[in-house]
């Protein structure tokens, strides 16, 4: 059999942000029509280490993300119809490391890989750089809710922080709408939660940093104050600092949870409600994400004939 091996170069290129949108749609829509199978993430901390590990498996049936083509076999290629990419089952599985002090020394905070599995046979099909992976797909998945969820007039775009998804986010969402102007804020020493009294009527926030539930980077006030859309309610509830430690104030409960982005998709639930309304995507990073990133750059990767196949 052959594996595919992309590595960051590999996927930066096979996954331009607006294709990437598209495939984040399809995955989203996926997930609200019951057509993916995706336990919480497990979390591996040490108590002396220095890093976490995350486990993210997913199942995705047929009829998911893909053009619905056939993946032809080929050398090196997908082999049979209906493969991954093309709107069929397909396992995924991300293995990610996340060390906070890695930028300090020039590298990505998320280190690890994402496998793609035949639904079929089981057998693996690509390992994927999964730094570059959930680059590209977070700022994708945040695209697709700014343009679903932020003001037709909205032009501006802030952005906290200076990293990866500083720089990604800038290109996702100027690749969903034409900006007028751009304002990036860093201070290293304090990372700055941002705070209710900051934000105008009508602001879109995506919150794509507290994937813990110990840590925060919105007020507890913002989040009482704002509309609040999910990739996932159930990942919210039991993973998202920002909403775990607004709820343990007392401030927001489940109900509070309007939609996730995949009912806003498909429209079994609305969206923004004024223009004066703030509302809050609040980005958890789903498996299914990567999954379907995953079988895009590997439909694309075949028929390029790129990458690296080797015999495994």
């Amino acid at each position: 059999m052959k594996l595919l091996v992309l590595g960051a170069a590999d996927v930066h290129r096979l996954l331009p942000y607006g294709e990437c949108a598209d495939a984040m749609r399809d995955a989203l829509v996926a997930l609200a029509r019951g057509q993916v199978d995706q336990p919480l993430r497990t979390i591996i901390r040490p108590p002396a280490a220095a890093g976490l590990m995350a486990l993210m498996p997913a199942y995705m049936a047929a009829g998911g993300p893909g053009d619905g083509g056939a993946g032809g076999p080929g050398e090196g290629g997908p082999g049979g119809e209906g493969g991954p990419g093309d709107g069929g089952a397909a396992y995924g599985l991300k293995a990610i490391c996340i060390f906070p002090g890695n930028p300090a020394a020039g590298l990505d905070s998320h280190q690890g890989v994402v496998l793609l599995s035949s639904a079929e046979t089981g057998e693996p099909l690509a390992l994927l750089n999964a730094s570059a992976v959930t680059e590209i797909r977070t700022a994708a998945v945040s695209a697709v809710a700014t343009g679903l969820l932020a003001r037709g007039d909205a032009a501006e775009l802030a952005i906290i922080g200076t990293g990866v998804q500083a720089r990604a986010h800038l290109l996702a969402i100027a690749a969903e709408r034409p900006l007028t102007g751009v304002r990036v804020a860093g201070r290293d020493p304090a990372k700055p939660v941002l705070r209710r009294d900051w934000l105008a009527p009508g602001a879109h926030v995506n919150a794509v940093g507290a994937c813990l539930p110990h840590t925060r980077e919105l007020d507890t006030e913002t989040m009482a104050a704002a509309a609040l859309f999910t990739d996932r309610r159930e990942s919210v509830l039991n993973e998202a600092g920002d909403y775990v430690l607004a709820e343990a104030e007392g401030a927001v409960g489940p109900d509070h949870i309007r939609a996730e982005i995949g009912e806003l998709l498909t429209g079994a639930a609305p969206g923004r409600a004024s223009d004066a309304e703030i509302t809050v995507f609040e980005s958890l990073g789903l498996a299914v994400e990567d999954l379907a990133a995953a079988a895009l750059a590997y439909r694309k990767a075949a028929e390029l004939a790129t990458g690296t196949w080797v015999d495994f």
